[in-house]
């Protein structure tokens, strides 16, 4: 198989990593997995957050988890759902956050593409998932992949904001170099987790505060 369909300053840091063994039988795997399965989200977007987020342009990481399994709500932005989709209970409490912290309005639609644009960068760290089968593509390379992308993320930037939620994200802060970069770990924004510390961490107005220190542009966070 050819290398992905990537935006051209991630083939450029990414082009050793698309050459490993791992990679390869990834890429088996999901071929494979296509044949007999309905895998989200669609092919053209499984990189959509690095096509959004140019290499150069990342500045806030948001880590997920895997991508939602329903029909016509991942499309490769973590957290993030298409227009006209219901927002899942993350989500929701994601913009209860937001609003709590910011005072912004609870936006119509769940997708996050205008956080992108800006440069939060909204990888999940498994990339790919099997309709109705939460966390099916574990433990297949995507992880390798995304650890990769992190650790290059922490080597050859300054000054970027990680917002890791729940124990899978918070644990590649050992991947991350906290003398150069701000590490916001807090619980999983899931109902099961989010009244354990999630609700009140402040996440956005503690990025931008670090941001505008460092001589950066805040994010513009409100969505409505």
């Amino acid at each position: 198989m050819v290398d992905p369909k990537i935006e051209e300053s991630w083939k450029s840091v990414l082009k050793d990593e698309f050459q490993k063994p791992y990679f390869e039988s990834l890429k088996s795997f999901l071929v494979e997995e296509k044949k007999h399965h309905t895998i989200y989200p669609s092919g053209a977007n499984i990189f959509a957050a690095f096509d959004n987020t140019p290499f150069d342009n990342v500045e806030v990481v948001i880590l997920g988890q895997d991508p939602y399994h329903g029909a016509g709500q991942a499309h490769g932005l973590s957290f993030s759902v298409q227009d006209g989709v219901p927002h899942p209970p993350s989500l929701q409490n994601i913009f209860k956050e937001l609003r709590d912290d910011l005072g912004c309005g609870i936006p119509q639609s769940g997708n996050l593409t205008a956080w992108a644009k800006q440069g939060v960068f909204l990888l999940n760290t498994v990339l790919t998932v099997r309709s109705s089968e939460a966390n099916s593509h574990r433990n297949q390379g995507w992880e390798n992949f995304t650890d990769a992308v992190i650790k290059l993320l922490s080597a050859q930037k300054e000054h970027l904001v990680f917002i890791l939620w729940g124990s899978p994200a918070g644990a590649k802060a050992s991947l991350i170099d906290s003398k150069k970069h701000l590490i916001l770990r807090a619980p999983h924004p899931s109902p099961l987790s989010s009244y354990r510390g999630f609700f009140g961490s402040k996440p956005f107005s503690k990025s931008n505060h670090y941001l505008i220190n460092n001589g950066k542009k805040p994010i513009e966070w409100c969505l409505a």
